[in-house]
């Protein structure tokens, strides 16, 4: 099936350069918007970015934040590819016949029901507004009862196909909660015969790839959330799910056999894509593969590094030789094999808010100065909006640069960050978010810095977790707005952590690693660990720690840690 829609003038200035006969693509779906970059895979120069925001999710559609119910529809998706693509052509002017191969990364796990012929139920007229027929975003929450039921149900089955979640607990934000939740509705039942992860999903359409069964699923999020292992021959047997739930009998028959690394075939372009596009027929599609794990990639993630993807959540990935074993590091989600670089065990943790956690400070605070611009009467409306736009726009720096000023041993504020419940170590989205210690002299920049602290934290936490375990970091790098834009959050982090932070001079690692998975498809490099050294970014920024304020900061942590025994009171 071809999907077509209409799109706004692509209005950019061109640009005259070089090229090489040597170009990639690279598309990156993140939560709220969709990107792609244009390389030039032999020089590593970036040619042209283009970034649009999913229509439909910016209006707020198809999402109850209340129920933590957050679904996005696939016309977003789509949408987005076709302006995304034209616009980084339409910037450079002879490049279209020049690309080699194209490699998309998406948020996961991130699913929709689809039918027998590999449709997502909400293009179909029925389905069109039905939320539950959309794809579940990762932040999707609304099957954290169906998760306990899983994880319970797997603790009593012979295998426990959930150990490679190092604590043993499965997620709410992984594909076979989502399966359940979404499969034990009536009509999703009836109507669907697959589920679909986006990130396997996109690449399908690209290549014309209808039938479920023929999907190639990555390994990145077969292994990482789908319980796909060599050790039990894939996925789970069909009698696993089965006796789980009725509702699930059958599905896991559905899919491919096989999964596939990021750095593999998953086919050729069709010919109505190609002209849609205005690519050359010939143009290779990679396997799919998760936003988080690209991002690793186009940071230079490998053995005892570290890659800290920081944004409104993080991820906290790293790799090692397979001669590990099967060492698992406890509480820590995702580890599996091939599931970052092909050829090594992958390691993911990340913590479910870190920017989200300030946004949620920022709203808090400008509350009463939104209901007071809704009712006042001083002057225009344009007026009052400019005057809220400014203050919201300005509310953290200038938090932040107050908070800087103030000596960690100066406050007695110790917060967590587990607002939006703890990914890792030891998933638990039950617990929230607490503020202590403070007092009637406890002013907003105060309790600001302990928000920041209480992150850095949480990546302490994930880190140590590992280093207690046996894996060797010698080395942290950052990637992501926040490692870009908040020079005294990132600070604060060395602080806490004690370790040097590397930032990386690019906000696109995510579309940077996908592209650099295309040039390996495509045959320009033999593998990823060499389309990383060609064509990586350098250092922008280092961020060394103050020894003073470590020694300070681990103190305070056994009270962060210390906080969550008073989960019972909340």
């Amino acid at each position: 099936m071809i999907y077509s829609v209409s799109l706004k003038k692509l209005q950019t200035k061109t640009q005259k350069m070089q090229l090489s006969n040597n170009l990639v693509i690279g598309l990156d779906y993140g939560t709220d918007s969709g990107r792609a970059i244009l390389m030039d895979a032999e020089t590593g120069k970036e040619l042209a970015l283009s970034i649009k925001e999913y229509p439909r999710w910016k209006k707020g559609l198809y999402c109850n934040p209340v129920k933590t119910q957050f679904r996005q529809h696939p016309l977003d998706y789509l949408e987005v590819l076709e302006f995304i693509v034209k616009d980084v052509l339409y910037k450079v002017p002879g490049a279209a016949e020049k690309v080699k191969a194209i490699s998309t990364d998406m948020t996961g796990s991130t699913p929709v029901a689809v039918n027998k012929e590999g449709v997502p139920l909400s293009l179909l007229p029925e389905f069109a507004e039905n939320p539950d027929a959309m794809f579940i975003l990762w932040k999707d929450h609304t099957g954290q009862k169906d998760n306990a039921y899983l994880n319970d149900f797997s603790k009593k089955w012979h295998i426990d196909y959930t150990k490679s979640a190092g604590c043993g607990d499965y997620s709410t934000e992984h594909f076979w909660t989502k399966a359940l939740h979404i499969f034990r509705i009536p009509e999703i039942k009836q109507a669907a015969y697959s589920f679909v992860e986006s990130s396997d999903w996109l690449p399908a359409i690209l290549c014309g790839i209808t039938k479920p069964e023929e999907i190639k699923r990555g390994m990145g999020i077969a292994g990482s959330r789908a319980m796909w292992n060599k050790e039990w021959g894939g996925y789970p047997p069909n009698e696993f799910f089965k006796t789980m739930d009725p509702s699930l009998d059958g599905l896991v028959d559905t899919f491919h056999k096989e999964a596939y690394t990021c750095d593999q075939i998953a086919g050729t372009i069709t010919k109505e894509w190609a002209t849609k596009l205005g690519l050359p027929e010939n143009v290779l599609i990679a396997v799919g593969n998760l936003d988080c794990h690209a991002g690793a990639i186009g940071a230079g993630v490998k053995d005892k590094a570290m890659v800290e993807i920081v944004g409104t959540s993080t991820c906290a990935i790293t790799v090692g030789p397979k001669s590990i074993g099967n060492k698992l590091v406890p509480g820590i989600p995702q580890q599996a094999d091939d599931i970052i670089l092909p050829g090594m065990v992958g390691f993911e943790a990340g913590q479910s808010a870190f920017g989200d956690l300030y946004a949620w400070f920022k709203r808090l605070l400008m509350w009463p100065l939104d209901n007071i611009m809704l009712k006042s009467n001083i002057g225009d409306p344009e007026t009052r909006q400019n005057l809220r736009d400014e203050v919201y726009a300005e509310m953290i720096p200038s938090l932040a640069r107050q908070a800087k000023i103030i000596p960690p041993k100066d406050s007695n504020i110790v917060s967590t960050d587990w607002i939006n419940g703890r990914r890792s170590p030891n998933v638990n989205y039950e617990l929230k978010g607490t503020i202590t210690g403070i007092a009637l002299s406890s002013v907003a920049p105060l309790v600001y810095k302990s928000l920041v602290e209480a992150t850095a934290y949480g990546a302490k936490n994930i880190i140590d977790r590992f280093v207690d375990n046996g894996i060797k970091l010698n080395e942290i790098i950052a990637v992501g707005g926040i490692s870009q834009k908040s020079p005294y959050v990132m600070q604060v982090m060395a602080d806490v952590i004690g370790m040097p932070i590397k930032v990386i001079a690019t906000r696109e690692a995510c579309a940077l690693g996908v592209a650099m998975c295309a040039a390996v498809v495509a045959g320009i490099y033999k593998d990823l660990p060499e389309a990383q050294g060609k064509m990586g970014m350098e250092i922008s920024n280092i961020y060394y720690p103050n020894q003073e304020y470590n020694k300070h900061y681990n103190q305070e942590f056994n009270k962060y840690l210390n906080l969550e025994n008073i989960k019972e009171l909340l």
